[in-house]
């Protein structure tokens, strides 16, 4: 089983930059492919970005390529999101989640995910 605690939301202004850190326990973190999802208000919950379990395979959505970076660090069980040019419509809850399957690469939808977070709330102003 794997838990996981995000951080780091927050308010920012447009063209800003935020940090999210997302916490995991348990031994198995480093097995796991990992993934950012967001959820705005009235809208569905998105895929935002993926890296696999070593870190070498990693996936992002268009709407963010260029501007995310996600990474992690194994030895510290913790997930990363690094958001740089943030835009209002950039704005909502973020998910960090864990998944215990087999794959190659990490997954872009959410029904691959086994374990979430409760998510850090982003607001950038215009």
């Amino acid at each position: 089983q794997v838990q996981l605690v995000e951080s780091g939301g927050g308010l920012v202004q447009a063209g800003g930059s935020l940090r999210l850190s997302c916490a995991a326990s348990g031994r198995t973190f480093s097995w796991c492919n990992m993934g950012w999802f967001r959820q705005a208000p009235g809208k569905e919950r998105e895929f935002v970005c993926g890296i696999n379990w070593s870190g070498g395979s990693t996936a992002y959505a268009d709407s963010v390529k260029g501007r995310f970076t996600i990474s992690r660090d194994n030895a510290k069980n913790t997930l990363y999101l690094q958001m740089n040019s943030l835009k209002p419509e950039d704005t909502a809850v973020y998910y960090c989640a864990a998944d215990t399957g087999i794959r190659i690469r990490p997954g872009i939808r959410w029904g691959e995910y086994d374990y979430w977070g409760k998510g850090t709330q982003v607001t950038v102003s215009s």
